[in-house]
């Protein structure tokens, strides 16, 4: 195969010697330097810089591979490569070159960037200064940084935020900033425009569910540096979004929505938080051993090829009378806003509605493949499929069970005889008491927030943006955008 052409070439002194460096109309800078080198552009080079007779390329590589790629996978380190060029001309038509192929990957510019401190081990802000603004910096990002000072912060910013100033919102954090950041830009009256807004997500919090999707996705280890590349090369892709209605009530989704023994876990271990991350494994046990099913229904209408699963039914209607115009979570009154997004437009009432009774142990909806780093919740969910994946079960012994919630960090528990595994457009979740004590009932959790506190569960006391009652979900596909590994 022929060898692309030359865009510029030169003899300049690199580490001391002097070679034959060419930049490549493909992207690779090459020289001979023990062997052929390579550098690519599009996947290794942030950035450079002019100043003085030298030229100084930013790169991030694998360690232990120098610039020449192979190998087995390694960490990424920041790594830079000085040359002087021959001659002034020849510094001017080399910066003015790599500017121009750079410019023409349509990496962002300037971002927004969200760090949450209080997420997770409370490290995001040493993250941040250690890790992430570095690599930026290389790539020339101009950042505007703002850090999260209480829940919903995040939300009110980017209702005003003048998206028209940024090429993309960055959250480094868990996943819950990256929720509220959706959720204020839905809240907009310029909504429709807003949403489009690429958003980037650097796992610095808890569950990082939707950083390690978006690597795992093309084999990429969950790290901060990994999650940085990819919002520096610029590439994207759709992600759906859920909407969650109560009457007048809305809350967008991206990660997940659990009532049962999923959201009861992850709720109500918040009360051994310090045992730290051993708390959900403490309290999983604790809730097999004294095992809890709920009384409801979920109606839902089948993606193609699960309409055997359930039994036929009509529109089952939502509640009307619930939520209002100014709802609180966690003590904040929030007005919800009339020009904000509705929700997909779905004629409701003509679809092939399916329903499954229970008692359950356990209803999890997921957006994406993993719920947190360790949690393979959904292993065939897709970004932007215009579904939801249910995860459910009915029935199961504690000893299967104990096997289910271990299978979970490679998703194998999709594969046991007692989940129930299938894709829905749009389901209606109706929500009732415990089987066994009917006195008290349960928590819906959405992306780690309590949606609704039924009477009797914990911290019941506490006012949450749904009532536990009949709630409504729906799927936009493709309605906010992501950046995300090519």
């Amino acid at each position: 195969m022929d060898r692309p052409a030359a865009i510029v070439s030169d003899r300049v002194n690199l580490n001391g010697t002097v070679a034959q460096l060419s930049l490549l109309a493909d992207g690779r800078l090459c020289w001979p330097e023990g062997g052929q080198r390579n550098l690519t552009i599009e996947k290794e080079v942030l950035g450079f810089s002019g100043d003085g007779p030298d030229i100084r390329i930013k790169t991030i590589v694998e360690a232990g591979d120098g610039c020449c790629g192979g190998g087995s996978r390694g960490r990424l380190v920041r790594n830079d490569v000085v040359f002087r060029p021959s001659s002034e001309e020849s510094h001017r038509l080399w910066c003015q070159k790599l500017r121009e192929f750079i410019d023409s990957l349509g990496r962002p510019k300037k971002l927004f960037v969200f760090v949450n401190p209080f997420g997770g081990t409370k490290s995001a802000t040493s993250i941040f200064r250690d890790q992430v603004k570095p690599l930026l910096q290389d790539a020339q990002i101009q950042l505007t940084v703002q850090e999260t000072k209480h829940q919903l912060h995040a939300k009110q910013v980017v209702q005003s935020l003048d998206c028209s100033k940024y090429d993309g919102i960055v959250c480094v954090s868990g996943d819950g900033i990256l929720v509220e950041v959706v959720n204020g830009l839905l809240q907009r009256q310029d909504w429709d425009t807003a949403i489009k807004m690429p958003l980037g997500v650097v796992p610095a919090g808890t569950g990082n569910g939707m950083a390690k999707s978006l690597l795992d996705s093309v084999g990429d280890p969950c790290t901060v540096p990994d999650a940085v590349l990819a919002i520096i090369r610029g590439h994207k892709r759709s992600l759906d979004v859920a909407t969650i209605t109560q009457g007048k009530t809305r809350f967008f989704s991206v990660l997940m929505l659990a009532w049962g023994l999923v959201a009861d876990i992850d709720i109500e271990s918040e009360k051994y938080r310090w045992m730290g991350s051993a708390r959900i494994d403490f309290y999983a046990l604790t809730r097999i051993f004294h095992l809890r099913h709920y009384i409801g229904c979920l109606y839902f209408v089948p993606a193609p090829g699960f309409e055997a699963y359930g039994e036929t039914t009509g529109y089952p209607g939502t509640s009307t009378n619930k939520g209002s115009n100014n709802d609180l979570i966690n003590g904040e009154t929030v007005k919800l806003q009339r020009i904000g997004y509705q929700g997909p437009e779905i004629d409701l009432e003509n679809l092939s509605w399916r329903v499954l009774n229970g008692p359950f142990i356990s209803v999890w909806l997921h957006n994406v493949p993993w719920g947190a780093e360790n949690t393979q919740a959904a292993p065939d969910a897709k970004f932007s499929d215009g579904y939801l994946d249910l995860i459910i079960v009915n029935n199961c012994p504690k000893l299967p069970l104990l096997s289910l919630m271990s299978d979970l960090n490679n998703g194998g528990h999709v594969k046991s005889r007692y989940v129930m595994y299938l894709k829905a457009k749009v389901l209606v979740l109706e929500p009732g008491p415990r089987l066994r004590d009917q006195e008290k009932e349960g928590i819906i959790d959405a992306d780690g927030e309590v949606l609704a506190r039924g009477k009797g569960s914990y911290q019941c006391e506490q006012k949450a943006l749904m009532a536990y009652d009949k709630l409504q979900i729906t799927v936009d596909q493709g309605l906010a955008t992501l950046f995300t590994p090519p």
